[in-house]
């Protein structure tokens, strides 16, 4: 979903949408938007437990799958719209110039030392772990469900496990774009990236070494 091949470039860019009203507010461990806090966790998180849970919840797999489908929808449009800017003060999006050239544009608010304190520590936290926790638990169901998949083929694949690998794979794919934006938000441009795992090579290389150095 975040192909960057040939037509399209991408921008780094500061947020430039600061409605909050972000100065002259402490920098504390409270929750300051306590309702996008909840919806960043509870769309999310109740798709895990749909899709854990669908048995229990439901007779009727169709169901299932698509309450599964409509929170992963909503998750990725609060996420990737909403709870992203409010609590981090970050955002990436998409758009056409008028060439038809498609454009990636990954923003962060550059705040001033002052506005730097008003980031919320309680919410930055939430948001992350939210952010990273959950992509990770679909691929580890995509991989059961491989599994499962191959499993029940070599006996007698029921036609619902096939909706079910589609959940996964857009669980995948869904959560896995809005993680992959935010880092581009948070980090930068591929060149940073890059630079980033270069230099942490580095240092784990220079240490591996100066251990050596010592015990010899």
């Amino acid at each position: 979903m975040l192909q960057q091949d040939g037509n399209e470039d991408t921008e780094d860019v500061s947020l430039f949408d600061t409605e909050e009203e972000t100065t002259n507010r402490p920098k504390k461990s409270k929750i300051r938007h306590p309702v996008a806090s909840f919806f960043h966790l509870f769309f999310r998180v109740s798709a895990v437990v749909v899709y854990l849970l669908c048995d229990l919840f439901s007779s009727s797999f169709i169901a299932c799958v698509v309450t599964i489908i409509l929170l992963l929808s909503c998750d990725f449009w609060a996420v990737k719209n909403v709870t992203g800017r409010l609590m981090v003060g970050l955002r990436w999006w998409n758009h056409i110039d008028e060439d038809g050239k498609s454009h990636w544009v990954f923003e962060s608010r550059k705040a001033s030392a002052q506005e730097s304190k008003t980031v919320s520590e309680a919410e930055s936290r939430i948001f992350w772990l939210g952010l990273i926790a959950c992509p990770v638990l679909w691929v580890i169901f995509a991989f059961s469900a491989l599994f499962s998949f191959r499993v029940k083929w070599l006996r007698n694949l029921r036609p619902g496990s096939l909706n079910l690998h589609a959940v996964v794979i857009m669980g995948v794919v869904l959560q896995g774009a809005n993680l992959y934006g935010y880092i581009r938000c948070k980090v930068g441009s591929r060149k940073n990236l890059t630079n980033m795992a270069t230099s942490y090579l580095g240092k784990q290389l220079l240490r591996q070494s100066t251990g050596d150095e010592q015990t010899s």
